[in-house]
Parts: structure tokens; sequence; C-alpha cells
């Protein structure tokens, strides 16, 4: 039988799993990064359940986007070497404006990431987007502005077509 806290905890998993997932994947660009991501930050959690139990959302939040960040940073500097290169996938003129801003995404350095993220898909406020990186209110800003300009640059198309909607 589950005490209340493991039935709190199961339930949080359960109802918002999903919408954490799909923040990861925007955050590394991998469906099996996002899952392994994920694991990893509610794997975290556990042990904090009862003190954060009343509004798990930010914290867990704040969690996945550190942890984000982290990982990038312990593997940017390994190669990993492979027996054949892996076949990257050709954007046309006519693929989904969702893969051409998700491969933009993905060109972002991680903390501009993070920011875009959190900021226009998760839509926090500068000041809780701060809060949940542990940076600066005006480095939100700068990180927003940088990766806008950078993603305009990765996919100025989109800024083009009438029905889409900047971040």
């Amino acid at each position: 039988m589950f005490s209340a806290d493991e039935a709190g905890f199961e339930e949080f998993v359960l109802a918002r799993r999903p919408a954490l997932l799909r923040t990861a994947y925007l955050l590394t660009g991998s469906a099996a990064d996002a899952e392994d991501l994920v694991q990893v930050v509610l794997l975290r959690c556990v042990p904090r359940w009862k003190r954060i139990a009343d509004r798990p959302e930010p914290y867990v939040r704040q969690v996945l986007a550190r942890e984000s960040i982290s990982r990038w940073r312990a593997r940017r500097w390994r190669e990993q070497s492979v027996d054949r290169v892996p076949e990257t996938a050709v954007v046309t003129a006519g693929s989904d404006e969702r893969l051409v801003l998700q491969q933009a995404l993905v060109a972002l350095p991680p903390r501009q990431r993070a920011v875009i993220v959190l900021r226009y898909y998760e839509d926090l406020t500068e000041k809780q987007t701060a809060q949940q990186l542990g940076i600066a209110v005006g480095t939100v800003k700068s990180q927003a502005r940088d990766g806008l300009a950078r993603l305009r640059e990765l996919a100025p198309d989109l800024d083009d077509d009438p029905t889409y909607v900047a971040p």
C-alpha cells in the first residue's frame, strides 16, 4: 500500500509526465535524451517530495532546466566514435515549421535554449525564468534577445510566414 507521499508523487508523475517530456525534448532535441532527463530529474525529486509536494511543478521544472544544461556541459568536450555517420534530416521548403523551429532550437547554446523554452514555451515571466535557472533577470533578457535573434538567423522563413506567431 502506498503512503500519501508516494501516492501524491505518483499522481504528479502521471499527470505531468507528458508536459515534462515535451519540455525536456525542447531542451535536448532528442526523444531518448528527453526520456533520460525526465527520469533523472524525477529520481532527484523523490527525496525532496515531502518538501515540494504542495507546489512541485516549479521545483521540478527548475531541476529539469539545470540538469539539461549540466548534461550538455559534461558532454560537449567528449567525442563519441561511431562506426558510421548517422544520416541527418534534410529540411526542404515544404517541411513542417515545427521541425524547422525544433532544429533551430537544438542549434542554440543550452542556456539560450533553456531561456527560450521557459519564457516562450512554458510561458514563464522573466523573473520566474531567472529564478528557475538561478540567473539574473538581466541575463534572461539578454539570453532571450540573443536566442531569438539566432532563431531568426537559423530559421528566417518562419518570420516571413504570416500564420507563424513568433515566441
